[in-house]
This record gives C-alpha cells, sequence and structure tokens, in this order.
C-alpha cells in the first residue's frame, strides 16, 4: 500500500545529481505560469545557468540579480511527480536551500476573494509522491508557514492562512471529499504542496508557498471566477512574482 511506501533504510537506485560548482543563489523562485516566465524574462535581467531534460522538453534555469541579492528561477510542471522531479534536478544547476514556490489555488471557502493570496500552514496528502518523502500520516506540517504570513503582514498584503488539499486527481475532487477537506479547515485545494514539503523535509531544504485564490467549488456548481483572457487576479498575474521576489529577499536576509 501507498501508505507502506516510505523506505529510508535503503539506498535509492538513481540519486538526483548535486552539482557542488553549480552557481550560489540565495533563493530559488518557481512558477508555474509560461506567462510569468515571459514577464520575469522580458522585465528583470536575467542570466542563464544552465538547464535540466525532461522527456517533455528542455527546463531552463536562470539567475537574477535582484537588490543585492542573486534568486534562481524557473518554470515547473503542474502536478506532484514533475514538479517534485524539477526540484530536485534543479540542484544540479543551481545552489540554495531556500524554494519560493507559488501558483494558482483551488478556493473552498467563498469568503475568500478571487486574486487574494493564501498561505498553506499544513497539506492533506491525498497524493503519492509525499510517502516516499516522509512516513504516512494525513497530513504534513508546512514548516516556513509563520514566515510567509509574517513577510506577508509586514508588507500590507491581505491574506489568508489555512490548511491546504494537495491531490493529484483534480477531476476526481467530489462533493463528498470536498465537505471533509473544508470541514478539517482547508482553505484551498492544489496539487503539489503536500509533496514538496515532504521533499524538502527530507533533502533538508527550506519551502516558502503561497497561492492565489482562483476557482471556487464552495458554491452549488464549481465557479471559475474569471472571464476569459483574465490575467489579474489569476495565477498567471505577474504581480504575484513581485511578490515572490520580495518574499525570497525576505527570507534570504532572515539567514
Amino acid at each position: 500500500m501507498i501508505t507502506e511506501a516510505f523506505d529510508s533504510q535503503s539506498p535509492a537506485i538513481i540519486e538526483p545529481a548535486v552539482s557542488e560548482s553549480a552557481p550560489r543563489a540565495d533563493a530559488c523562485i518557481l512558477t508555474f505560469s509560461w506567462q510569468i516566465e515571459q514577464f520575469v524574462l522580458k522585465n528583470y535581467p536575467c542570466q542563464r545557468v544552465g538547464s535540466f531534460w525532461f522527456a517533455t522538453g528542455e527546463t531552463p534555469v536562470y539567475l537574477i540579480e535582484y537588490k543585492g541579492k542573486k534568486f534562481g528561477f524557473f518554470k515547473t510542471y503542474v502536478g506532484v511527480p514533475a514538479c517534485v522531479g524539477t526540484v530536485e534536478d534543479s540542484r544540479s544547476v543551481l545552489r540554495t536551500d531556500k524554494y519560493v514556490v507559488f501558483g494558482g489555488a483551488g478556493c473552498l471557502n467563498k469568503e475568500i476573494a478571487h486574486g487574494k493570496v493564501m498561505v498553506p500552514t499544513a497539506a492533506y496528502r491525498d497524493e503519492g509522491a509525499s510517502y516516499h518523502y516522509a512516513p504516512a500520516s494525513d497530513w504534513i506540517t508546512v514548516k516556513n508557514a509563520e514566515t510567509v504570513a509574517r513577510f506577508m503582514a509586514q508588507n500590507g498584503i491581505p491574506y489568508v492562512p489555512g490548511k491546504t488539499w494537495t491531490t493529484d486527481a483534480f477531476y476526481r475532487e467530489t462533493r463528498a471529499q470536498f465537505e471533509k477537506r473544508k470541514a478539517a479547515g482547508c482553505v484551498s485545494v492544489e496539487m503539489e504542496c503536500a509533496a514538496l514539503q515532504a521533499l524538502c523535509d527530507f533533502r533538508k531544504l527550506n519551502l516558502y508557498m503561497f497561492f492565489t485564490s482562483g476557482d471556487l467549488l464552495d458554491a452549488p456548481q464549481w465557479d471559475e471566477r474569471k472571464k476569459d483572457g483574465q490575467i489579474v487576479g489569476t495565477q498567471h498575474d505577474a504581480g504575484h512574482f513581485d511578490i515572490a521576489i520580495e518574499l525570497a529577499r525576505y527570507i534570504s536576509e532572515q539567514a
């Protein structure tokens, strides 16, 4: 069973490459949005420092100098296995122990406005990858949630803290499961948080994560809550990269 998958006693058959000669970054920022990737490449001084490959193609990795700091940046994939894989592989190109990850999430509470920032405090493990990085449990604590929340508060960014539901089957988010997760305190549903936190715990890395409140599940019918072509207030809103890079600077200065 998947709950018996964690094995800390025997070596992995394939270990991810880690380069000690790779350039050092104060933190690394991940986006899921191709539109934000294009925005960053056009509006920030990005130096391409390497790449890694999946069967789907090449993932370029960039270094951004910003206010006296150096931050890695790349576009990852939606979904647990590929997203976790990019973080593992990024360590062959860049050296850092801090990952700032942001993206869109479904909203489980109709009181939370579309486009508002949500900060996950714990993740329900309704996926598979986390069980290979951490012992079985229903929940995993998002360790740096208080740091992210403190940054939001100090910078006057409205945010909502709460638990999140990480699933790898978004077309199987049933009404009964939604009711259980909402009753347990989840304010969001997404596809990566639990596994990313488990990975970072296992590799002794630090994860700093926030979401953009997107489509609404807390309604009689699913509500996408955006117009065709809308960017502002969605996961493609470049303003959320501005939050991410300032968060990266904030955590690098706390170290």
